[in-house]
């Protein structure tokens, strides 16, 4: 967005924390972040708000744009499917259009009273990584004849201090034949993952998406990594872990009967899920060893990982004409919005102008 042109008032990277309870610290300074959008709104007065994901901050933004008479759309929205369902109130209150990225959202929502339309998931349309195995096994100094384990810890440093240690002793456990890789995410400041893995053989990589598709299998920490492994067809095991009191918080508000998003869009176990007490060195190797080589398991599990793929993907119906992606689905949505005529509610000194260039 930076690139295309964006203003940043607010980093969103500033607002990225994990859990119940390590929010509670970090309060003072989102509220601050907080106020400072809605004043910057205010002297700008924005046609149309677009909040994207983070819906304990977002839909706060959401209201007050409301109350502003700002129409607001919501890109990527709040997982209340999954905990906390009577918050879709919270969108029918304040959201006029949802746009949901996973085909069994849009029902979801619809069925509670929320304008929602599923666009398609914003990876399912990448082409796989153009690098070949060889070139990327020399760029790395990797051993070509080894098979190669993608690590993915999470993109938080809370996520990866919970996760990444039982990982790193599991990638022990394995040994040497294997040739471990851990891609850097964005948010991450790549000398304290280098403190974290030094007495371990791990090869830390710019990009996770080359790195899952030249890899034999992962160990993924929940979230959007485990739908990047599954469109890279890349066999993995589904792992995570956070405080003991988050988890006794947390686990009787979560309504879903899997924790994996690919086991949720395919309505199956497609990957094996280790969470909490689950999560141990020795049930992450013994997961891997049933996906590592070829047979029905692992067969099976690459079967699940294409069809996932699939209903990602925009319907090809919906995807007739100009927009063949989600990002261009989305924009068109916007920019039909901004096109309407403003709602007879909306204050005069927030009337929005013609949409410009």
């Amino acid at each position: 967005m930076r690139a295309a042109g964006c203003d940043t008032v607010v980093d969103a990277k500033d607002l990225s924390v994990v859990g119940i309870t390590e929010i509670l610290s970090h309060l003072p300074k989102i509220y601050g972040l907080y106020q400072h959008l809605l004043n910057e709104a205010d002297k700008r007065k924005p046609d149309l708000a677009i909040v994207i994901d983070s819906p304990a901050f977002n839909w706060r933004v959401a209201r007050q744009m409301k109350k502003r008479g700002i129409p607001v759309v919501y890109y990527v929205a709040p997982q209340f499917w999954a905990w906390r369902q009577g918050r879709v109130r919270l969108l029918r209150d304040y959201i006029d259009k949802s746009l949901v990225i996973f085909p069994f959202e849009e029902k979801f929502y619809r069925d509670r009273g929320v304008d929602a339309t599923f666009v398609g998931h914003p990876l399912a349309e990448l082409p796989h990584p153009a690098i070949a195995r060889n070139d990327y096994s020399a760029q790395f100094h990797l051993d070509s004849a080894k098979n190669w384990i993608t690590l993915m810890p999470g993109s938080r440093v809370k996520e990866v201090r919970m996760n990444l240690p039982t990982i790193l002793e599991a990638a022990a456990q394995l040994g040497p034949d294997y040739e471990f890789l851990l891609p850097v995410a964005p948010m991450l400041d790549r000398a304290f993952l280098q403190r974290l893995i030094r007495q371990h053989n791990i090869t830390l990589v710019p990009e996770s998406l080359p790195a899952l598709w030249h890899c034999r299998a992962g160990i993924i920490a929940s979230g959007t990594a485990t739908v990047e492994a599954a469109l890279m067809r890349t066999p993995f095991v589904m792992v995570y872990r956070v405080s003991a009191l988050t988890y006794l918080l947390g686990k009787p508000r979560v309504k879903v009967p899997r924790f994996a998003m690919v086991n949720l869009i395919a309505g199956e176990d497609v990957v094996p899920e280790l969470v909490q007490h689950d999560f141990t060195a020795h049930n992450v190797v013994d997961r891997l060893q049933e996906i590592l080589p070829d047979g029905p398991v692992r067969d099976r599990m690459l079967a699940s990982l294409t069809q996932v793929k699939a209903r990602l993907r925009l319907p090809q119906s919906a995807a007739a004409g100009p927009a063949q992606y989600p990002a261009d689905r989305a924009a068109e949505i916007v920019l039909e919005m901004l096109h309407r005529k403003p709602p007879h509610n909306r204050p005069a000194e927030y009337t929005a102008a013609p949409p410009r260039g």
